[in-house]
């Protein structure tokens, strides 16, 4: 404790370079030749990042003036002259044993004071498990990056426990605050409370001490977090402590029970917002950077500007009041999400009651629509340019590749954008679609578009180790198809993954694509015929599986049209052939994903499990973990399949399931001659549903089998039906 007290304290000593932490970043990433790399001190240019790669003595010397400019020019030299990757789906560290020396010296300068990272939903949908060794691999894998502002809520429970205690609360009240660990980013956002809790004790104090080490090994690095701050959010029962507190009681209108929010006029908004500060600097330190959402996705009271303009200062005297150097950071979602409200006068009016130093904004969702070019680059206040891309950790190849390649650096460029102080990435999940995130940070010290026909080919001669033609035929492909942001703001959902319908979607399963299902199949021809050259390659398997994913993925729909025309036909053979495809094509899917890790269930609930330090914390644990990639709520949640998952397990014992149980249902008309009563159908699911989520089974954890060569069998199996059938 005594420790990251101290380093509260030692704010302007944080963005200096800790040579022994690079060198330490260096083994962790390279061991065999980390006595290779000699790490020396940089001055800063003009306040930003500064790198240096030279070859000299027949060493290499990284020289940078922090931790996070040294790791950005080792990964340079990884990239550019080992042709190395480092990526969540597939890592190439094959490095020859007498390591090139660089024959001059080269120099990079960020144009980026802020290179944003995470999501308050990034959190729930990846992170909720996290210990502490696939933590020091994602603050590496930020180094590397270049990334210096991560947003930072692990153990922020601790604090507001703390707070709260010290106000009168109890363990009751508490208990009754908190949510699951699942749920914690929605919680943070003042979304709901209490859902699949009781929150134990145990994690209160573990994720206390997990974010005291996330702390200590960003700052040595030169990383500043983004802290927490307070928004209003309180206690149920803060009325019974407080009974003439003015509270707002409000609903985010998605099958959960009312919050309640202290409104900022009362003077207990001022004093609970100074002692939660306090308390968090007290434990974890700060780099005054807090971030405040005031309202995400809950329409404020009112729409008269006087009364946002005064909001938004007292939000921001709260952090003063603790902090007279706070910056907050906003994300501004609300002005994407919530359009009809915030007009530009309320946007003006909520910005510019914060002095412009003491606020950055995040256009949260910029590839798609950048806000800042109808608030007149946010009237002045500095702002983040940053890509979403993945929502609910959905797997579904997407992405905006020729807007995240040039747009950065237009929107820098352009006089209209004011002050645009960095770029981020904002998605709701990660560990999927690794070609967007190398993409996007391949902008942190460049000041042009990039060119995607020299920057692809390079891409994946680092990813796959080889050269080979196939595969970047492939990959022109699915840049013109998967990759070409067009139409659709987020990935398309399979319906396989869908609650059992006729129709061609269903909530939260949105199936139309940007592209034609027929053009996807030149890219599948190309990374299957690249296997014999790229199969040693863990980079070129997950993209393997990823396609041959996606393919039979879309093939769901033509075989669905078949048994459901089947179904309307009577033809009772037909439909028997065509149910029978369907849920085998499900199993394919199932034996397919089980190849690599990145696709399957079994990770996901052990390491919910691994959290719980008693058998009731673990069957909590693996509850949150089930219900949040499935139902999301109870029985009737109107959330259900929001974050929906292709992976191996939950195919075969969730997906296959209901779709049999839907067949048996049709198959019962056949006989009675009668209408089904799909309604009925659906509540019972619903409840089949819940069955699950209750329910506890082992998964595997390691993967089964070659990838390469399911993904050949199956494209021997589906190739030629697809050519008839896909349109």
């Amino acid at each position: 404790m005594l420790l990251c007290g101290i380093c509260g304290g030692m704010i302007s000593a944080q963005a200096q370079l800790q040579v022994p932490a690079s060198y330490a970043l260096i083994k962790r990433v390279v061991p065999g030749y980390a006595q290779n790399f000699v790490v020396q001190p940089l001055s800063e240019n003009e306040g930003k990042d500064v790198f240096e790669v030279e070859g000299a003595k027949g060493k290499i010397v990284l020289r940078g003036n922090n931790g996070i400019a040294v790791a950005s020019a080792l990964y340079y030299y990884l990239t550019e002259y080992a042709h190395c990757q480092i990526t969540w789906n597939g890592t190439n560290l094959n490095l020859p044993v007498k390591l090139p020396i660089p024959a001059q010296r080269v120099h990079k300068t960020t144009p980026y004071q802020y290179r944003y990272y995470l999501n308050y939903c990034t959190y729930s949908y990846s992170m909720s498990w996290w210990d502490w060794k696939r933590w020091e691999k994602e603050i590496d894998w930020m180094a590397l990056h270049g990334i210096n502002m991560p947003l930072a809520i692990t153990g922020q429970e601790y604090v507001w426990d703390k707070v709260y205690k010290g106000m009168g609360f109890n363990n009751k009240d508490m208990q009754d605050f908190f949510t699951g660990p699942a749920y914690f980013g929605w919680f943070y956002m003042g979304n709901i409370d209490k859902w699949d809790g009781p929150l134990p004790a145990s994690w209160i104090t573990s994720h206390r001490d997990l974010q005291i080490k996330i702390l200590q090994r960003e700052r040595e690095l030169g990383i500043k977090p983004v802290l927490p701050a307070f928004t209003g959010h309180v206690p149920a029962s803060f009325k019974k402590h407080f009974p003439n507190a003015k509270l707002k009681q409000t609903n985010w209108n998605n099958g959960f029970a009312d919050t309640y929010i202290l409104d900022s006029e009362d003077p207990l908004f001022a004093e609970i917002g100074k002692k939660f500060i306090q308390e968090q600097t007290k434990v974890y330190g700060t780099d005054h950077l807090y971030s405040a959402d005031t309202f995400n996705e809950n329409e404020p009271p009112s729409n008269d500007p006087k009364f946002l303009s005064e909001l938004s200062a007292r939000v921001y005297d709260g952090m003063k009041g603790a902090d007279p150097k706070a910056v907050w950071v906003m994300q501004g979602w609300l002005f994407f999400s919530d359009r009809k409200f915030w007009q530009n006068e309320q946007i003006k009016a909520l910005l510019n009651a914060v002095p412009d130093d003491h606020m950055i904004v995040l256009d949260l969702n910029t590839d798609y629509e950048p806000i800042w070019k109808r608030t007149e680059a946010f009237y002045g206040k500095p702002w983040i340019w940053n890509m979403l891309h993945n929502y609910g950790g959905n797997n579904s190849l997407f992405g905006r590749i020729e807007a995240v390649a040039t747009q950065p650096a237009q929107a820098l460029n352009d006089p209209k954008s004011g002050k645009m102080v960095g770029i981020g990435l904002t998605m709701e999940a990660i560990e999927q679609t690794p070609v967007l995130y190398e993409l996007m940070t391949q902008h942190t010290w460049q000041n042009k578009p990039i060119d995607l026909d020299q920057w692809l080919p390079e891409y994946l001669f680092n990813r796959y180790g080889v050269k080979s033609k196939d595969a970047l035929d492939a990959w022109q492909t699915l840049r013109a198809t998967v990759f070409n942001g067009k139409d659709i703001r987020d990935g398309a959902e399979s319906i396989i993954t869908g609650r059992p319908t006729l129709d061609s979607a269903a909530v939260w399963t949105r199936t139309r694509l940007n592209y034609k299902r027929k053009d996807l199949l030149p890219a599948w021809d190309k990374i299957v015929a690249a296997i014999p050259t790229c199969k040693k390659s863990s980079g070129f398997n997950y993209d393997l599986v990823d396609i041959t994913r996606q393919m039979l993925a879309n093939y769901g729909r033509p075989l669905q049209l078949k048994w459901i025309k089947a179904y309307h036909d009577k033809d009772e053979k037909a439909f028997d052939k065509y149910a029978a495809e369907y849920l085998t094509l499900i199993t394919d899917m199932d034996r397919l994903l089980a190849t690599r890790k990145d696709f399957m269930l079994g990770p996901w609930i052990a390491d919910a499990r691994n959290r719980g330090t008693t058998p009731a914390e673990k069957v909590l644990y693996e509850k949150n973990a089930r219900n949040l990639i499935t139902l999301w709520g109870d029985a009737n949640s109107p959330l259900h399949e929001y974050s929906c998952r292709q992976w191996s397990g939950l195919l075969n014992d969730f997906y296959k399931v209901r779709w049999r149980k839907f067949f048996d249902l049709l198959k019962g008309s056949f006989k009675t001659g009668k209408e089904p009563d799909f309604k009925q159908f659906d509540k019972s699911i619903s409840n089949w549903e819940w069955q699950w989520v209750n329910s506890s089974k082992t998964y595997p954890v390691a993967p089964a089998g070659s990838s390469a060569a399911v993904a050949k069998q199956l494209y021997e199996k589906y190739r030629t039906n697809m050519d008839k059938d896909l349109k």
